[in-house]
Parts: C-alpha cells; structure tokens; sequence
C-alpha cells in the first residue's frame, strides 16, 4: 500500500493519501487546503473514492466537504464524533481558527469496530477515545492510522471538551496489545513504528512497568 503525505490547514495536520489499487486511493483526514489535496490528486492521477475521519476536530476535517463535494467521496467517522461535522463549537473551530466554517453535510457513520473496504485494502476501524469520544484508527496490514491518539513520543491532548484521560490509557492498551510491530501514521508529528514507542514513548512506557 502506497502512502502519500500532505500537510494542510491551518495546523498542518497530516492528510495521508492510501493507494487501495492502481489510480484509486482512499484519504484520512482532511484539515483544509482542499484545493490542495485536488490539485494533488490530478496531478497524480488518483480517484478518491473514500474519506475516513479519525475525529472530529475542525484541523482534521476543515477541507472534507470541498473534496467530497469535487470527488464524490465518501465520508466515514465514529457516530460519537459526527456532530462536530456541522458544529463550529464542537469542532473547536470557534474557538482556534479564523477560516469560514464549513460543514460537513452528508456522511456515514461507524459504530464500535468494524471494517471499511475499498478496492484491495480493508481498514478495520478500532474506536480510541481519549483524545475525543469518537476517536479512531484505522488498521491495515501493518499500518496504523492513529489521528490525535498517539503521536511518535507522545500522545493527543486530553484536556478539550469530550477528552477523558482514562480513555486515553485503556485505548494505549489497545494498540500495544495487537499483535506484531505496526507503522505509525499520526494526525501530526513523525511516522513512527510501535516497537519505537513501546521503547520510548513515556506514556507508553508508562502503561508497561
């Protein structure tokens, strides 16, 4: 599975483009610049069939709607973050970011753990609160896409409205738990591995003793 990396928004966000067959791709979060991401797209010659969300913090979906409504894509996050899609508040995009607000206006939504294929690829969806209630990564093969989880050396914040500490540590387990080593694709920072972080992530580490 080929990956591409663009970094959009106003925070930089890692937006990751996941090759599924030869032309096609699916996108993981989306923070804005969505010309950007067409532009790439074209250039490349790749058809973006899906949009899978990891939360939904406005940095990680401010350019899904101009993309989806361009590419017919579509567009899949945890039913406990879906309300951020069309609330500037719950986003917290009031409070952070000076762009127009735009929402997300057609979606579906995951419920616990479930798969989403796309053409050779098939992402199991592991739900990961903490960071938010409807946090997510993505898994497939020995990828692991983690948003604001987990990041190389540390981990998302815990602190903004829906975040819970204790969520955050159970769904730390759940990744250090699965089986074998994984490539990790985070919302922002690195690539990193999970052999990396088990060795020196603190709060990994933390979890280990």
């Amino acid at each position: 599975m080929r990956i591409h990396t663009l970094n959009l928004g106003p925070l930089g966000t890692n937006c990751y483009l996941a090759e599924t067959a030869p032309g096609r791709c699916v996108a993981f979060d989306i923070g804005g610049e969505g010309s950007v991401l067409l532009d790439y797209l074209k250039k490349n010659a790749l058809r973006l069939t899906k949009i899978l969300l990891t939360h939904g913090h406005f940095d990680h979906i401010g350019g899904v709607e101009e993309v989806r409504r361009a590419t017919d894509a579509e567009v899949y996050i945890h039913e406990f973050d879906a309300p951020m899609l069309s609330s500037a508040d719950l986003s917290l995009h009031s409070r952070m970011c000076y762009d127009p607000f735009t929402p997300v206006t057609l979606y579906t939504v995951v419920r616990g753990d479930c798969y989403i294929n796309d053409a050779e690829c098939s992402f199991r969806v592991l739900h990961t609160p903490g960071h938010t209630k409807g946090s997510v990564c993505y898994i497939c093969d020995d990828v692991i896409f983690t948003g604001d989880t987990l990041f190389r050396e540390s981990i998302g914040r815990t602190d903004f409205p829906g975040g819970n500490p204790y969520s955050m540590r159970e769904s730390l387990i759940q990744l250090i738990e699965l089986e074998g080593d994984y490539r990790i694709y985070p919302g922002h920072t690195e690539k990193t591995t999970m052999s990396h972080e088990i060795r020196y992530n603190p709060y990994i580490r933390e979890l280990i003793k």
